[in-house]
């Protein structure tokens, strides 16, 4: 039991803590913060808070570089580091956060599909985990779009007493923006793309490089250049890179600390031990935990959508995880099976031999016997 709950509680906490990177990461761009400053400075922050452990907790048991393994660390820096940032924060900035919430809800279908080209995940479509995993990417990805939407009657749930001003004026300014732009949800959509690619890589390399500290390390480092490269290429004024503006320096440290050195560490080492679609598909709990907040720190009323769309999400969400959880039972028997009959066919040509090798010493025997 603990086996299961610790992974669904790991991936629970990076999913809220998404949710206030979304917030604190607008209140940010909306103070004139470049997104991809931002998102250099989030590299830059993650490399030094994640180094120390894997300093720490992997030097002695860190596996050797290999030449493959450079070369996926590379394309995961450049995928789910690199190209996932910097194109979900220029999504961020010309749309909302709530809109980011829901284009980051393509993530499992994209993952989905990708496993299934690279053969990471296995459809059988008529095994009842099979019909399960497709029912509860769709309806994960249906329950995004219905929450994001359609909204319908309000329901009378009362107030709350909590209210957050910034995150309040934040979101009547981004609402503005947002119907003078179509480039968010196009810059979200291929941050979902290239973020599902970074999945479909880390699987691999989880199994021959279980070094989750690590890995994380060295994809922050390399995209820490990378982003700092591609920042300068737009905007290399000294301005552009300052912070002092306290909110600038809040969402860099958290977003960089939090968002990617240890979320990133934790989706690895669940990566290991659950697979891709099992992370990704966490993804939509995002909507869910923004729709509860929205409505507790900025008095926001919940519509009839809204609870539609998160009951489809907690369905598609219990749909996979079970057709998940069938597949590990039923490969975990058949492994069982295999062994057992190993073990029979090792024990019947073992007494085989001997029942070979006592007849050919009684027949020894025999001849000795008769030449005498």
């Amino acid at each position: 039991m603990a086996s299961g709950l610790i992974p669904f509680l790991v991936m629970a906490f990076v999913q809220l803590g998404y949710v206030g990177m979304n917030i604190i990461s607008k209140l940010a761009m909306q103070s004139g913060m470049n997104p991809i400053v931002l998102a250099a400075y989030r590299q830059i922050f993650a490399t030094l808070a994640i180094a120390p452990f894997a300093f720490l907790f992997e030097r002695k048991t860190v596996p050797k570089l290999t030449k493959p393994i450079m070369f996926q660390i590379l394309l995961s820096s450049l995928t789910g580091v690199t190209g996932n940032q910097v194109f979900f924060f220029l999504g961020l900035k010309y749309s909302t956060a709530t809109i980011a919430c829901a284009m980051t809800n393509l993530l499992p279908a994209f993952t989905f599909i990708l496993a299934l080209i690279f053969r990471q995940e296995y459809l059988i479509i008529r095994a009842w985990s099979g019909q399960a995993k497709i029912a509860g990417t769709v309806l994960c990805v249906g329950g995004a779009l219905v929450l994001s939407f359609y909204h319908g009657n309000v329901i009378e749930i009362g107030e709350s007493i909590i209210q957050w001003g910034y995150a309040e004026r934040m979101q009547e300014t981004s609402s503005s923006a947002q119907a003078n732009s179509f480039l968010g949800p196009f810059f979200l959509i291929v941050s979902a793309l290239v973020w599902a690619v970074w999945f479909v890589v880390q699987a691999d390399m989880a199994k021959h490089f279980p070094a989750p500290y690590t890995s994380t390390a060295y994809m922050c480092l390399l995209a820490s250049f990378q982003c700092v490269a591609i920042a300068l290429c737009f905007d290399h004024s000294a301005s552009a890179w300052s912070l002092t503006n306290p909110i600038r320096v809040i969402s860099a440290l958290y977003s960089g600390v939090l968002c990617t050195g240890v979320a990133y560490s934790l989706m690895s080492w669940t990566i290991e031990r659950k697979g891709p679609l099992y992370v990704s598909v966490f993804t939509p709990l995002q909507l869910v935990i923004t729709a509860f907040t929205s409505w507790a720190l900025l008095r926001e009323e919940i519509y009839v959508g809204t609870a539609i769309g998160s009951l489809l999400i907690v369905l598609g969400l219990y749909s996979v995880l079970w057709g998940k959880n069938k597949e590990i039972a039923k490969k975990d028997e058949n492994g069982e099976d295999i062994e057992e009959e190993a073990e029979k066919k090792a024990e019947k040509v073992k007494n085989s031999e001997l029942g070979l090798h006592s007849s050919m010493v009684a027949s020894n025997a025999n001849n000795e016997f008769a030449a005498s």
